[in-house]
């Protein structure tokens, strides 16, 4: 009896044993996997991403070549193999067009007129793939925000023909300004530019100008002049454009109050107006032409993309993506032209390299497959991922989330993890596990109202109903607080977004917060990897109903 006791006593404890032995194996690989992920590889990647060499890397340059040669390079030393068939890369055919309006823009009132000087007061541009284009006494109106929102009972087109018209809108949507409509202050895609110049086109205007003002565009006007001076690039269309208004543009808030009192009206008064339901379009009795010239030039760009295949259910795919481009070479500011785009986005393809190292350490390749994307032109209009979202390598259906990586912190460790979107699906459940493990909380954006979670690359994964997960470093700081960290957001976008500026500085730069938020996307993943469940939208998201028809 005792004998069998023993015995058993014995079995049981090897059992146990046993079992504690695959936990700690499964422990140590996992966490020799983490720590694959450092600031000593980050720090190598940034300085060569972010380098002079690499000229700012604007698709169609020569450090469009040399950026998507070192990413296929990086992902090939590291183990992955191509993600387009044989190919690290996709094609993605685009047309450049450098865009040259006139030096003056002339707003000619009944009694006055307005003179607007290019890139200081306005910039202008165009879609149309031809060599001039122009707008000729094209009378502008004023369309409020320039939505048409039938979930929220918007339509600031109602009852107007804008047919050979200039429509003259506001920047972001009337939730900025009145937190009972739409989503209060987490900015919609009608609030986008991109969206406005897209409706503008929808209903026929010839032109469309949108008035800069800053706290709701959520960058300064100096972001929109280094955008708009250099050449824009656009996909092919097999209409070369022409479905777009003939001119698109920006002009900056205190020359568009002037336009307003051409007429004696108040710009201010009527963006008041234009915040409620039913507000009518405005006619400014004002006219104004413009001619442009344009360079024009197709060819292709590349999207870049690797994978890891899965060993069990490889036909699904978790995407991880970044992207590669950033502005080029433009305005000379503070003695240097090149944009080379630092923290947007070669922290993005330095976190995408780390996520890739740490999934090589494990000691088998996870049950799906693992897709690293990196897009190009993002910049341009999140051209690249439009494109991706169009062509996916791997049906959308089985295409289980999309995880972004775009101007990563360079603060140093914080207490929280940003959530941009938040509420919109089950992957922040998943983020918010991850973020527990280190100690941390995920957060809601603190500032909703700049519409990030429509500004980068999962964005067009989202429309087509691919779960979306775009996180950004926190802002309560570990070492001086919340009001620091916030203030280190502010002082970026003021004075280092999109301009010459972002740079990569390896004495200054805390990579420590990268390190912590790119392992909490990789335990993420990697959870995700394992499972045989896909993550859902959540209840009010609007692409919830687009995922359930796949």
């Amino acid at each position: 009896m005792k004998k069998t006791c023993l015995f058993s006593a014995c079995a049981l404890l090897f059992f146990v044993s046993c079992k504690q032995g695959a936990k700690t194996t499964a422990i140590t690989a996992d966490s020799l996997a983490i720590k694959a992920i450092n600031d000593s590889s980050l720090t190598q990647y940034l300085s060569v991403i972010a380098a002079d060499s690499l000229q700012g890397r604007k698709p169609f340059t020569q450090g469009e070549t040399k950026t998507i040669n070192y990413l296929k390079a990086q992902f090939e030393r590291l183990g992955l193999a191509p993600g387009n068939g044989k190919s690290y890369f996709q094609e993605v055919p685009m047309v450049e067009i450098k865009s040259i309006p006139e030096d003056k823009m002339v707003l000619k009132g009944k009694t006055a007129s307005l003179t607007l000087n290019y890139l200081t007061d306005f910039v202008a541009g165009t879609r149309r793939v031809q060599e001039e284009v122009g707008i000729s006494n094209s009378p502008l109106v004023f369309a409020g925000y320039g939505i048409v929102a039938p979930e929220y009972g918007w339509n600031d087109y109602a009852g107007l023909d804008v047919k050979g018209k200039t429509v003259v809108v506001l920047i972001n949507d009337p939730g900025f300004a009145d937190s009972t409509l739409f989503k209060g202050k987490n900015m919609t895609y009608y609030g986008r530019w991109t969206y406005k110049f897209e409706e503008a086109a929808r209903q026929g205007a010839a032109g469309i100008i949108i008035v800069h003002d800053t706290e709701p565009a959520a960058y300064p006007w100096t972001v929109v002049r280094s955008g708009w001076s250099k050449s824009k690039l656009n996909l092919q269309s097999a209409d070369n454009g022409m479905n777009r208004a003939v001119v698109e543009g920006w002009i900056a808030l205190d020359k568009a109050r002037q336009l307003f009192a051409l007429d004696g009206k108040s710009f201010d008064q009527l963006a008041v107006n234009a915040r409620k339901k039913g507000f009518k379009a405005v006619d400014l009795n004002v006219t104004t032409s413009l001619k442009i010239k344009n360079t024009i030039k197709k060819s292709v760009t590349y999207n870049v993309l690797a994978t890891i295949p899965g060993n069990k259910r490889k036909d699904e795919a978790i995407i991880y993506s970044a992207h590669w481009d950033h502005l080029g070479i433009g305005e000379k500011v503070k003695g240097d032209s090149i944009y080379n785009g630092a923290v947007d986005n070669a922290t993005g393809v330095a976190s995408l390299f780390e996520i890739a190292s740490a999934f090589k350490k494990l000691p088998k390749n996870p049950e799906r497959t693992i897709l690293f994307i990196s897009y190009t032109a993002e910049e341009q209009g999140l051209l690249g991922s439009e494109f991706y979202a169009k062509h996916p390598v791997f049906p959308l259906a089985k295409t289980v989330a999309n995880i972004n990586m775009d101007m990563m912190g360079i603060a140093g460790k914080t207490k929280d993890v940003v959530v941009y979107g938040f509420g919109q699906s089950e992957l922040e459940d998943y983020a918010a596990e991850a973020a527990k493990k280190q100690g941390r909380v995920i957060v809601p954006d603190p500032v909703p109202s700049s519409g990030l979670y429509y500004r980068s690359d999962h964005f067009n994964l989202a429309k087509v109903g691919v779960p979306a997960l775009f996180t950004g470093s926190g802002v309560d700081n570990v070492k001086h607080g919340r009001e620091w960290g916030l203030k280190q957001v502010a002082d970026f976008t003021k004075m280092r977004y999109h301009s010459p500026q972002d740079n990569f500085d390896a004495k200054t730069w805390d990579l420590s917060g990268i390190v912590a938020d790119v392992r909490m996307l990789f335990d993420l993943g990697y959870r995700l990897s394992n499972e045989d469940t896909f993550p859902k939208w959540k209840t009010g998201s609007e692409f919830k109903a687009i995922r359930e028809e796949k």
